[in-house]
């Protein structure tokens, strides 16, 4: 069990876990995983963490298939400017690793924002907080479970 797995479980929301072999020569593990589950890009979503120009850093979850627009998640968050955080920063207030970032039970709790293309899907797959571990939600449920907000973040040339 991961801290990400504990709390849908303790919050008796209804999810499924998803478990493949992860190659550790890939070079996106979110790419990875829509393909070994064999499930749409649009519907696995990458965590991202950004800091920002006040030194707070949040949590950008988009699709694998888009890219994080910064001046979009800079304005969700409040902020004027926002960049991708250092690894060392993102695993320190995280306690994951890189590649298995789950936006659920982290050690610090970070301002969420959920890309608002997940609120088109029954259910949306995160990281569960380990390489070739996934778990599937409702985005409603990764909403409450974050304290996080729907919007707008993705380039729109790469947003579906």
């Amino acid at each position: 069990m991961t801290p990400g797995i504990n709390i849908a479980k303790k919050a008796k929301i209804v999810y499924k876990i998803h478990e493949y072999s992860h190659d550790p020569a890939s070079e996106s593990y979110g790419v990875e995983a829509a393909e070994k589950m064999a499930v749409p890009q649009e519907r696995v979503f990458k965590t991202l963490v950004v800091s920002l120009d006040n030194k707070e850093l949040a949590v950008a979850v988009v699709p694998v298939s888009s890219m994080l627009n910064m001046k979009l998640i800079a304005k969700a968050a409040g902020a004027k400017k926002a960049g991708m955080a250092a690894a060392a920063e993102v695993e320190r207030s995280t306690g994951y690793v890189l590649g298995g970032v789950s936006p659920l039970g982290q050690k610090k709790r970070l301002k969420t924002i959920i890309d608002a293309s997940a609120e088109s899907f029954s259910s949306m797959y995160v990281s569960a907080g380990r390489r070739g571990l996934e778990i599937e939600l409702s985005p409603n449920d990764l909403r409450n479970l974050t304290n996080g907000t729907f919007a707008a973040i993705c380039q729109q040339d790469h947003c579906q």
